[in-house]
């Protein structure tokens, strides 16, 4: 494993995290990331799926809180985004073929956890895109012990009428070779910097709004900008596959804000209603980014994430 960039002044993160290149067979060159736990008893080793555009060192907070508790924490920047590697000319498009494509940057986490020796159980936490990259991989069989979901893409926030027009331009644009146009309403450049914090549909919390931006004016080989039609195309394909397949049999934690303006809702309470050993929790007031919200928001996700967490690590040890 060669030691990668890991820009520790931006994380906040415990101390020890460091990052690797790893290669998946297709050629394609991913940064994975790991803060070793600091507890004296070691609980296992949390798998951090993050959303689109994300990258690992926005999550320091979350791994600060989580090695605390006794728990490894590895994540990665998915092919296309963060210091992985971008695959079209234009570096800040998010592009790719098809959502399978991330399935290999699963396994390739998976082979990180194993050639460094971590800990079982593991659990996983995913936000936004994160939350659809992590439901494929548990159906798929990948054996963790329990889930804990953030806002997870399982459907897009439009009116619905506006949908099945999205769906059908999308699938339109991507057979007639016009799939690398920016999707409408995005823009080359990273949401943070071109948003205002007044109408973002983030966070309200000025303080994280500010720390993201300054990830991005500071190392802005991590920014990222809007996603291409083809990419559009493949995560609609994806989210619809889903929806028809039951959820696994795991215990699972879902998170979604009241004021949530970016995943679609409906799709997740749908899903965890029918969730056997499933939990919704919706928090008041509360944007997409429930771990870069107020910091009531924040504590109160963490700590529910360690308690599930512990919860059911001990239940399968019992």
């Amino acid at each position: 494993m060669q030691a990668a960039p890991f820009y520790t002044d931006a994380a906040r993160g415990p101390d020890g995290g460091h990052a690797v290149w790893w290669t998946t067979p297709d050629g394609t060159r991913l940064r994975l990331a790991h803060w070793p736990t600091v507890a004296d008893r070691v609980l296992g080793t949390v798998l951090l799926f993050p959303g689109r555009s994300e990258y690992a060192e926005k999550y320091g907070p979350a791994a600060a809180a989580l090695t605390s508790a006794g728990w490894h924490v590895v994540t990665i920047d998915w092919r296309g985004q963060g210091l992985a590697s971008r695959r079209h000319p234009d570096p800040m498009l998010g592009h790719v073929d098809d959502f399978q494509e991330y399935q290999a940057d699963v396994a390739a986490l998976m082979q990180f956890v194993a050639a460094l020796g971590l800990p079982e159980p593991f659990q996983i936490l995913s936000h936004s895109m994160g939350g659809c990259i992590a439901l494929r991989s548990l159906m798929g069989g990948l054996a963790v012990r329990s889930a804990v979901f953030s806002a997870p893409m399982w459907g897009i926030k439009l009116f619905p009428t506006v949908e099945p027009v999205a769906v059908n331009l999308a699938s339109l644009m991507h057979r007639s070779g016009q799939g690398f146009r920016l999707t409408p309403t995005t823009s080359r450049a990273s949401y943070v910097l071109h948003a205002g914090f007044r109408w973002n549909m983030l966070t309200r919390d000025p303080e994280m709004w500010h720390w993201m931006r300054q990830h991005l004016t500071q190392h802005p080989d991590l920014a990222l900008g809007g996603p291409s039609l083809t990419w559009l195309h493949a995560a609609f394909n994806e989210m619809h596959a889903l929806a028809r397949m039951p959820s696994p049999t795991l215990a699972a934690l879902t998170v979604i804000g009241s004021s949530e303006r970016i995943i679609c809702p409906r799709a997740v309470r749908k899903r965890m209603a029918q969730w056997t050993g499933g939990q919704l929790d919706i928090y008041p007031r509360c944007e997409h980014e429930v771990m870069m919200e107020v910091p009531l928001h924040r504590e109160r996700f963490h700590s529910a994430v360690i308690e599930h967490f512990r919860q059911t690590a001990e239940m399968r040890a019992a």
